[in-house]
């Protein structure tokens, strides 16, 4: 088993937990539809949620492959998945089978949690942002990955989430949703273009 091997089941495992929390947290709240009032805008927070666990999983394998194996590294990727998972387990309501009378209102619950899922997804990518900016002290190799694109895309991605996360106005807070889930789908249309680009890859095949 390799460095990023080791590291990456620990990690993996924690994000996978986020993923899991995330998807349970929808069919919970699918499976009372009868007294659920959905609206808009805690779906649209969770597009936004899932695009970016789906980010960190290929930052790991971008930026995680090559390290060696170290305790710290250990810390580093549990502070980041941990925080992913407060923020997905706060995204959708704990629906529970007592006062199953009581309605429940998606956009409200939007309301009175984003600050937590916001807050914790952008504390989570500012840990990224700070290992990439550490190595990029160290390593000139690093410090190239800091294209004008990334750096560009860092600053639309914080100013937006911290924007959705503490903005007393509700229109901005909604339009900045919508900005970071817009780049966010943007970054996912663009990879995808790539990948149709490069081809359509060999199957795989046994003995």
């Amino acid at each position: 088993m390799s460095a990023f091997e080791f590291f990456f089941s620990f990690y993996g495992l924690l994000l996978g937990l986020s993923v899991a929390e995330l998807v349970g947290g929808f069919s919970r709240v699918l499976h009372e539809r009868h007294r659920v009032r959905f609206g808009w805008l805690t779906p649209l927070l969770a597009v936004f949620v899932a695009l970016d666990l789906a980010t960190f999983w290929n930052q790991a394998w971008r930026f995680f492959r090559g390290a060696p194996f170290n305790p710290a590294l250990l810390l580093i990727g549990l502070a980041i998945a941990a925080t992913f998972y407060v923020a997905a387990s706060v995204t959708f309501p704990r629906v529970t089978a007592e006062g199953v009378e009581t309605r429940i209102d998606l956009d409200d619950h939007f309301w009175a949690h984003r600050r937590v899922v916001f807050g914790c997804v952008l504390a989570a990518n500012a840990m990224v942002w700070a290992l990439l900016g550490l190595l990029a002290l160290a390593d000139p190799a690093w410090a190239a990955l800091w294209t004008p694109r990334l750096l560009i895309g860092v600053v639309i991605f914080a100013a937006g989430t911290a924007t959705a996360a503490f903005a007393p106005s509700r229109r901005v807070v909604v339009a900045a949703l919508l900005v970071v889930l817009a780049y966010t789908l943007w970054n996912m249309v663009r990879a995808g273009a790539i990948l149709i680009a490069s081809g359509i890859w060999s199957p795989a095949t046994g003995n």
